[in-house]
């Protein structure tokens, strides 16, 4: 009985979180409904057509449901990730919010520099190493605080690369929505076991030094993966 309350519980989040998810992307999307809708439709009907001219009808269409559902669920997932990033991009702190939804294998801090004009850098560590990503009003001051950063960690790990980013739109500069996956696609630099122990290292460096811009951050970073929504 009890596995059957949390089952239902359980039911009953998704549903909450897929209806707030929708709401949010239709703030910024407001086709994505009719969209998806159409995607439904489609497929459904492509199935239809084929089981007609080819048959058995009734298989084609058992097997055209479960296609026309994910199809559908991988492109809401997309719009509604990009109506999320759209919303936080140029905000202070929405680089820590994708860095959020970094999958395993990824250990990051945010606001690990930062400075009176709230250009911020934050960390993230894994197999390509130390990855510095700052984010700010003005490149050439971001590129300042990243360098101050790198040496600071080069004091800590000499030994490790440190790779810089800069998040914005500018040439050389890494989109927000593109961020996680520029960081998956990094090379692998240092194995497992150099990445728990380099962990460890850095966190005598701290995560907050003086001069973080204070507040929250912006509303709405927590970013859905698309894989929740679900697809991505």
């Amino acid at each position: 009985m009890a596995r059957n309350d949390e089952a239902g519980t359980e039911k009953t989040g998704r549903i909450a979180q897929i209806r707030q998810t929708y709401k949010m992307a239709r703030r910024s999307d407001r086709w994505v409904g009719w969209i998806i809708l159409g995607i439904l439709l489609g497929v459904i009907a492509l199935s239809v057509l084929v089981g007609l001219f080819v048959g058995p009808l009734w298989l084609w269409i058992i097997v055209g449901l479960p296609i026309a559902l994910l199809a559908a669920a991988i492109v809401f997932g997309r719009r509604a990730e990009r109506a999320a990033y759209g919303q936080i991009e140029g905000q202070p702190g929405a680089a820590a919010a994708a860095l959020g939804t970094l999958r395993r294998g990824w250990d990051t801090t945010p606001m690990v520099g930062a400075n009176r004009h709230q250009d911020v850098v934050h960390r993230a560590v894994g197999r390509p190493g130390i990855v510095l990503i700052g984010e700010g009003a003005v490149a050439g001051r971001v590129a300042n605080l990243l360098a101050q950063e790198k040496k600071r960690h080069a004091r800590v790990a000499p030994e490790m690369p440190v790779i810089e980013i800069i998040v914005g739109r500018e040439d050389g500069q890494v989109p927000l929505p593109r961020l996680t996956r520029h960081l998956n696609k990094l090379p692998k630099n240092i194995r497992p076991a150099e990445v728990t122990e380099l962990r460890q290292r850095l966190r005598a460096l701290g995560s907050t030094p003086i001069g973080i811009p204070k507040g929250p951050l912006p509303k709405g970073a927590r970013i859905p993966r698309g894989t929740q929504l679900p697809g991505r």
